[in-house]
């Protein structure tokens, strides 16, 4: 098989189930033993004295692919700490946390994809890896089998999620100041964990005090019965929502498959996601020390950037890619510039505070302690971010590359357009313009009150196409604009867009 097929960004992911499954057993237990022969490269340990905690998720196939994955860490000669059930930033927390100390660390998890999906996660003290990285992996693996080797290294059943727990825990006391066994008596909270791994949160939430009623999908259950496990998903969060407002909560949360991302909702069900999470914790941030910068992915809104100027922060727009995002925030700490959070508008976010650990589980502990202390004053989280301003109109657009070259031919489009907004009046390119053409427009009479985003899939033939208007029919005008400049282009499927302006 081409194990290449496996890779997606700086994880590896593939289908696991039926008889088209590329992520098998065999392929886990080469890409294990090739983590410990990678883990002994960058630690200058022998691999005989490396150790590599593992964990999963409740997808189906995660018993099976964490088995192999431990078999093949132990045949190549390493240590494994076997955590059964896990949250992906609990498997890093690991590595940081004393009593446990492992070398590197492997998460079994397709995040929010269907349950025939799964895949791996890698971890080292530096925190995950890197695109190249995992090429080095898939490389490994396809040219080392592991038949005939024998089990050499110890594989050693251990819980690290009532830990990772205690350490959250931890957090909320010292965010409100006290030591009190039950400091959230009094908030009402519902917890959605889509059954998946993030079960235990409303466990731990009950005992610090929290009324948890309404919480619902708290079992593991791989099949995913009840809705997706993904905070951007329609049906979940109107799921999370409607609990919420049927027992009359102060907030609900929601969590991903592996709760390294999630949502939350506030007490009159109304989502807070996207532009409104990364609000959200913007000003709790910036509350606390202004002047601060926030990193986030290009995609967010105008609105969202005036917001966070209100706050006195500087709102920094980056390449889409949690990883991406992540290493920018550390790089502008590194060049001086005070830089508390990397955050993607589908929910990943990572605190400097937090090891820039993309962690949503922990992203909703600060946003329960500020709810916590709002309640006492008798406010909402919502009330922080009732000024910021949402647009009128939004539609996102994916345009499918057709060329043999679907690199190059996305190139050319995204030049066309920035040669043509270059002297076209009305059309302003962004100055903070990262990825792919960010255009601003002036509509009916007005400025910059409108924009759209055109950029390159990272790994598919696809031209995705976001757009804002604050005016109706904004966008229509906008993408009509566009239009006109892209029907020239070759090799761009441009029904979509035609679909979308006749909508």
């Amino acid at each position: 098989m081409d194990f290449m097929k496996l890779k997606s960004g700086t994880d590896v992911r593939g289908t696991a189930v039926g008889d088209q499954a590329l992520l098998t057993p065999d392929v886990a237990r080469r890409l294990g033993a090739a983590f410990a022969r990678f883990t002994a490269e960058k630690t200058g340990k022998p691999v005989e004295e490396v150790t590599i905690s593992i964990g999963r998720d409740s997808r189906i196939s995660g018993p099976a692919l964490l088995a192999a994955t431990a078999e093949g860490i132990s045949m190549a000669g390493a240590s494994v700490m076997d955590f059964g059930l896990c949250t992906t930033p609990a498997m890093y927390m690991s590595i940081l946390t004393p009593e446990f100390a492992p070398d590197g660390a492997v998460m079994v998890t397709a995040s929010h994809h269907p349950y025939d999906k799964n895949g791996l996660k890698f971890f080292l003290k530096e925190g995950g890896l890197e695109g190249g990285d995992i090429t080095r992996l898939l490389e490994d693996a396809r040219d080392n089998d592991t038949c005939g080797l024998l089990l050499k290294g110890a594989i050693t059943p251990r819980e690290f999620l009532p830990v990772y727990a205690s350490q959250l825990a931890e957090r909320i006391r010292k965010g409100l100041d006290t030591d009190v066994a039950k400091p959230l008596l009094g908030l009402h909270v519902v917890v959605d964990a889509g059954n998946g791994a993030g079960g235990f949160y409303a466990r731990l939430l009950e005992d610090l005090g929290a009324w948890i009623e309404g919480s619902q999908f708290l079992e593991p259950d791989g099949m995913f019965p009840n809705h997706i496990p993904n905070p951007e998903n329609t049906e979940a969060m109107a799921s999370v929502c409607s609990a919420v407002k049927a027992v009359g909560a102060d907030l609900g949360v929601i969590f991903d498959t592996d709760c390294d991302r999630a949502a939350i909702v506030d007490a009159d069900g109304r989502e807070i996601n996207r532009n409104r999470l990364i609000a959200l914790i913007s000003a709790i941030l910036l509350d606390e020390k202004p002047g601060q910068t926030i990193v986030t992915d290009s995609v967010t809104s105008s609105g969202l950037k005036k917001f966070i100027g209100d706050w006195g922060g500087e709102h920094y727009r980056y390449k889409r890619g949690y990883r991406n995002v992540i290493n920018e925030a550390i790089r502008l700490n590194e060049e001086g510039i005070s830089c508390p959070l990397a955050i993607e508008t589908s929910g990943h976010a990572a605190l400097k505070e937090n090891h820039f650990l993309d962690d949503g589980m922990y992203l909703v502990t600060v946003l329960i302690i500020r709810a916590m202390r709002l309640k006492q004053d008798g406010m909402t989280l919502g009330s922080l971010i009732a000024d910021l301003q949402e647009p009128v109109e939004s539609k996102e657009i994916r345009l499918n590359i057709t060329a043999p070259d679907f690199r190059e031919a996305g190139k050319e489009a995204i030049s066309q357009v920035l040669d043509y907004a270059s002297g076209a009046e009305g059309w302003h390119i962004a100055p903070d313009n990262r990825e792919g053409v960010r255009i601003a427009f002036d509509l009916d009479g007005g400025m910059d009150n409108g924009w759209f985003l055109l950029r390159l899939s990272v790994h598919d033939p696809v031209l995705p196409l976001n757009a804002e208007s604050d005016v109706p029919g904004g966008v229509a005008q906008m993408l009509q604009a566009l239009y006109q400049v892209l029907k020239t282009c070759p090799g761009i499927d441009l029904a979509p867009l035609e679909n979308a302006i006749e909508a």
